[in-house]
């Protein structure tokens, strides 16, 4: 019997042929990939917004002019405010000074009034025109003692012209049972007392307060003008007035 033929034993390396490495390839592809649909994304986005782009540009222009529109005109307002304010200030400033002096030439005319009517009193008393001349004399006795004095002077003549001068007076009465006399001096207890001006066109007040001695009693009160070119010196009987 014929025995088969030995197999020969198996080597002992083998040889295999090495395969390249496609991954770096495959991982190109994959970017490829991606870039491309990216640029798809955008190409289709584009082409989907690109009809309403000029639309929306123009609204936004229309709303930047809108915008520019509305803070001039606030800008305007604010100013005008402003202006307006200050208006109102200086009318409201002027109006009071106005309202200020219409009140003060209403006092002026109404004590031209109550002048005018004192006066047309005094003519209508004398009856005829007169010269310079001492129209009353009153005195009202103060709190302190003293006597408050109120002279009136008048001159109807020369109408238009000013009469200027000094007043003195003196109080003639009875002291401890005589006859008596208090000067000007001992009335304002000092010495050398000056006279007291005046200067009217047809009468003036005067007025001011003197001192009289305690045991004296006043009975007439003699008046002396000097007005330069005329002199006067008038007597009147003491007339009291209201006590103040």
């Amino acid at each position: 019997m014929n025995k088969p033929p030995r197999r020969p034993p198996p080597p002992r390396f083998t040889i295999v042929q090495q395969r390249p490495d496609r991954r770096p390839l495959i991982a190109a592809v994959l970017s490829v990939a991606w870039l491309a649909s990216l640029v798809g994304v955008w190409v289709g986005a584009e082409r989907h917004a690109a009809p309403r782009l000029p639309a929306i540009t123009a609204q936004l222009d229309a709303a930047n002019d809108e915008l520019r529109r509305w803070r001039s005109q606030a800008e305007q307002l604010a100013q005008r405010e402003a202006t307006l304010s200050r208006s109102d200030q200086i009318s409201r400033a002027a109006n009071k000074e106005v309202q200020g002096e219409l009140s003060e030439r209403e006092e002026e005319i109404s004590d031209l009034r109550a002048n005018l009517a004192f006066y047309e009193r005094l003519v209508g008393a004398t009856g005829q025109p007169k010269g310079l001349s001492v129209h009353s004399a009153r005195f009202a006795a103060e709190a302190g003692g003293t006597w408050r004095y109120q002279i009136v002077l008048t001159q109807s003549l020369n109408k238009g012209a000013i009469s200027r001068g000094r007043l003195r007076f003196i109080v003639e009465g009875v002291r401890d049972g005589k006859l008596a006399t208090v000067s000007w001096d001992e009335l304002h207890q000092r010495a050398d007392v000056p006279a007291q001006d005046y200067s009217f066109r047809y009468f003036q007040q005067l007025g001011g307060s003197v001192m009289l001695p305690a045991d004296f009693t006043p009975q007439r009160v003699r008046v002396s003008l000097d007005g330069g070119d005329v002199a006067v010196e008038q007597t009147l009987g003491w007339e009291r007035g209201a006590t103040t």
